[in-house]
């Protein structure tokens, strides 16, 4: 393995640090509530602002965060969010009063919208295209799917063995970690042109994200009859929709429309968003009933989530990798919301009687494995594929359907939970039993909504893998940036004349052989050429989806397909031997 590869997997366990931190910050802050409640001395009214504080930081500046990734550089941008995020918890830790806990909690979030994307298309950039991206990605989405177990584990163990307070100061221990690896490891990634930002679509999402978290946020406290809740949701959604019109008509847009036109990113975007609705409310209703119907103590529930965990983690890091590369996105998806929905339907039998082996245990293995399966596998699909300038905004983008799924799940079942208790208090269950029966209630609506997402996102996503380049225009001549590996050959993009052209390497060293064009629709070759010192170029008839093969003596054959928008107009490609 050369020190190129090697450095690459090094990069992940660096991005891996940062998500784990920004991941497991909310559920360790729960488990520390009630402790920083009693000694600051703040109201049950309050309290929910030191959460709903991030959330709403968090999700409304996540797409100016990615966009300023993409216009500043990722590893500037990296940097800075793990510095700025460090710097706030250090200020929520010593905070001697409610006020001072809240901005930190908010300047945290901010800083986290800024390092969320920028981990993420860092990470897209490393691993560009093949099986080592598949991979990479298992692990990023481990992370991201576990890492609220992991928070309840380590927020308790820190509340019960030290301080309420270390749950916030933990994370300098993270951000130092990923820092000293980032100013080691990653290459500096200079933004090249930096095209003006879009301040009016910058407001118009901020304002529009800030009322779509709002007003979730406030249904959860207040219930779905207070009418600031549907006043909040509909300005939110209003400007959500003016936002996307500006866009299409905007030269430097925040969001470009092209990184949400395809169909694969379309599903798994979808994909994600129901994926965190349903593990957020899970994750919720789960602690509450291992803490006071099988009277377990905030640690020991940290460790009951540990088999979630490892299905989470076995799944993702072995499953995409096999099937991704040879069947595409579709029918990982569809399996993952399917086992899923298995899984919250069986939750939905639990009863007084239940126990953790017999009632949480298997669902919870189940869960786990169809998180890991599609949760990785969307989160590779929805970063493959765009321009380079675009990696922040699409990974922005992932991060924004995370944080409004977990605001959608959270308020949305727990208020179902809260009906339905209140109903079966009206027929005369116990207290206990009511509460069971509202979660019960909860967990078959998830269920439903993850089956129907299922046969929706089965439906929108194609069949086959995704492109690993979409060409909406000729690219400008572009060199990658010295020392940036994209795992494999290094890539040189080249321009020429009408047509479609590259360099076949391994490493540094060009390999000689076989470039065959086919087109994806008719199954006809259209092309076919030797490559000269690994250079080839090929004519390309019309727009369209095609397979470029590429066979060498000696080694296996590869297959990647590419869209081709403006045949008339040059494309360059690079392919991995």
């Amino acid at each position: 393995m050369t020190d190129a590869p090697l450095r690459r997997w090094w990069i992940l366990a660096v991005i891996g640090v940062a998500q784990l931190m920004v991941i497991l910050d909310n559920s360790i802050v729960n488990i520390a509530l009630p402790s920083a409640q009693a000694d600051l001395g703040f109201s049950d009214a309050q309290r929910q602002w030191v959460v709903t504080a991030y959330a709403l930081a968090f999700g409304s500046l996540l797409l100016l965060g990615g966009r300023l990734s993409d216009l500043f550089g990722r590893k500037a941008a990296f940097v800075v969010g793990l510095i700025g995020f460090a710097v706030a918890s250090v200020l929520g830790g010593l905070a001697p009063g409610f006020g001072l806990l809240v901005a930190a909690r908010a300047l945290q979030g901010m800083f986290g919208a800024v390092l969320a994307p920028a981990a993420l298309s860092l990470l897209t950039t490393t691993f560009p295209a093949g099986r080592d991206r598949a991979r990479a990605f298992g692990v990023f989405s481990a992370l991201a799917g576990s890492g609220a177990a992991i928070g309840l584990l380590l927020g308790g163990t820190l509340t019960e063995y030290a301080d309420w307070r270390w749950c916030m100061y933990v994370n300098v221990v993270f951000a130092v970690v990923a820092l000293i690896g980032a100013l080691l490891l990653m290459p500096a990634h200079p933004a090249g042109e930096r095209p003006p930002l879009d301040l009016v679509g910058t407001v118009l999402a901020s304002a529009g994200l800030f009322g779509v978290v709002f007003g979730f946020a406030t249904a959860e406290t207040d219930g779905w009859r207070s009418w600031p809740v549907y006043a909040f949701l509909a300005g939110g959604v209003v400007l959500l929709a003016v936002f996307v019109a500006v866009q299409r008509v905007r030269t430097a847009p925040l969001l470009p429309l092209r990184v949400l036109r395809d169909r694969y990113r379309g599903g798994s975007y979808l994909t994600i968003l129901v994926l965190t609705t349903g593990m957020f409310g899970l994750s919720l209703f789960l602690a509450y009933v291992m803490q006071t119907e099988l009277g377990l103590s905030p640690v020991l529930t940290g460790v009951a989530f540990l088999p979630m965990v490892a299905s989470i983690v076995s799944a993702s890091t072995t499953v995409p990798g096999l099937v991704l590369p040879r069947l595409g996105p579709k029918p990982l998806i569809f399996v993952g919301l399917l086992l899923g929905a298995g899984a919250l339907f069986w939750f939905s039998h639990l009863t007084p009687g239940s126990t953790y082996a017999s009632g949480v245990l298997g669902p919870m293995i189940l869960m786990g494995l169809g998180m890991g399966t599609a949760m990785s596998t969307s989160i590779n699909t929805a970063t493959l594929g765009v321009e380079r300038q675009d990696a922040g905004v699409a990974s922005a983008t992932v991060n924004t359907m995370q944080q409004v799924g977990g605001s959608v799940g959270t308020a949305l079942l727990s208020s179902i939970a809260g009906t339905a208790t209140a109903a079966a208090l009206g027929v005369g269950l116990a207290p206990r039993a009511a509460a069971l029966a509202g979660y019960d209630r909860a967990f078959l609506v998830a269920a439903v909504i993850f089956l129907v997402a299922a046969v929706v996102c089965g439906l929108l996503v194609p069949a086959g893998r995704p492109h690993a380049v979409v060409a909406d225009s000729g690219p400008a001549p572009r060199e990658l940036p010295a020392g940036e590996s994209w795992g494999g050959p290094e890539t040189v993009e080249e321009v020429t004349v009408p047509g479609l052209s590259g360099r076949v390497l391994d490493g540094e060293v060009p390999v000689d052989g076989t470039v065959t064009l086919i087109d994806a629709l008719t199954g006809a070759q259209v092309g076919n050429t030797r490559t000269d010192a690994g250079h080839y170029r090929l004519e390309v008839p019309r727009a369209g989806d095609y397979l470029l093969v590429v066979s060498a003596a000696g080694r296996r054959p590869l297959a990647e397909r590419v869209r081709v928008a403006a045949p008339e107009l040059a494309m360059a490609r690079d392919v991995r031997a």
